[in-house]
């Protein structure tokens, strides 16, 4: 396993994409995505499409970082989104060499839905930016099964984001997310969260949008979602906690997340290393210490 580690904005979307950029990269991350538009009314988004002067220091903080753009987000696919509007969006997304565009299923049309992700993703594709819808348990794409329903109709380059998170809350299947070809899912968002029997619609918004925590500080089986994942899947920490950051603190806070992860992922490793050794010996895979003559 070789998963490549960026950092969702949510995470600290206080910051400006310029600091953001140079947070994560004292931190360790190698990438990151921006939240270029603003989803709530309580979470700013960074318009560079708008703001060159921005737009020119985030490439600068890129150069000097060696930190990539992962992915820009999001666009909430509505029954009345324009999608010729979204044309500076993805021009800047070129810009900065963003891979893939993330977007929300925001109309219970889902043959509409599937229509205009198909559409998006040709003008998206022509910039070299591929689109994922993610799912999300208060949407008309609740789960994976719903979610790969309207992919396959959208299109062949239309992929997946799966985040852990709604992962669990949607119960979701691990066998489907394993089933799924790799290039349907390009990458993943990763967090821990605590487990209730049952979540209304608040709290699902609430603890998605300030209450999460880091991978193996919660109580998500994060080992079945990563088993489900190809072991090379880029993986985005998307782990919002309510704070305001700004620069110092969230070098500090970004460096901790990044260690909790790389331990958390190679203790992953170690243990499926371990079963995989026990599956063979079990299976007469492996030979006892004694020598055969």
């Amino acid at each position: 396993m070789t998963h490549g580690l960026s950092v969702a904005h949510l995470t600290a979307i206080t910051l400006p994409p310029a600091d953001l950029i140079e947070a994560a990269g004292a931190a360790g991350f190698d990438g990151v995505g921006l939240r270029l538009v603003r989803v709530t009314e309580t979470t700013p988004g960074y318009p560079l499409m708008e703001d060159r002067a921005a737009l020119r220091a985030a490439l600068a903080a890129m150069r000097a970082t060696g930190v990539a753009v992962r992915d820009i987000e999001f666009v909430k696919i509505t029954p009345e989104t324009d999608l010729a509007a979204l044309e500076p969006l993805l021009d800047v997304g070129a810009e900065l060499g963003a891979g893939q565009l993330i977007t929300a299923p925001y109309d219970p049309d889902h043959a509409r839905l599937a229509a205009k992700l198909g559409a998006l993703s040709e003008r998206a594709r022509s910039r070299g930016i591929d689109i994922v819808l993610e799912f999300f348990p208060w949407t008309s794409v609740p789960d994976l099964t719903t979610c790969w329903n309207v992919v396959q109709e959208a299109g062949p380059a239309v992929g997946i984001l799966a985040d852990a998170l709604h992962f669990d809350r949607s119960n979701s299947s691990c066998s489907l997310l394993a089933a799924l070809p790799s290039g349907r899912l390009p990458f993943a968002h990763l967090c821990d969260a605590p487990r209730l029997s049952s979540y209304d619609t608040d709290e699902l918004l609430r603890t998605a949008r300030e209450a999460r925590l880091p991978p193996g500080e919660g109580e998500i089986d994060l080992g079945s979602f990563l088993d489900g994942l190809h072991p090379d899947t880029d993986l985005a920490l998307e782990v919002p906690t309510g704070r305001v950051l700004d620069r110092e603190d969230a070098v500090d806070v970004l460096r901790s997340l990044y260690r909790t992860t790389a331990d958390f992922l190679s203790d992953h490793r170690r243990k499926a290393v371990r079963t995989s050794e026990n599956d063979a010996t079990e299976g007469g895979g492996l030979k006892s210490g004694r020598s055969m003559v």
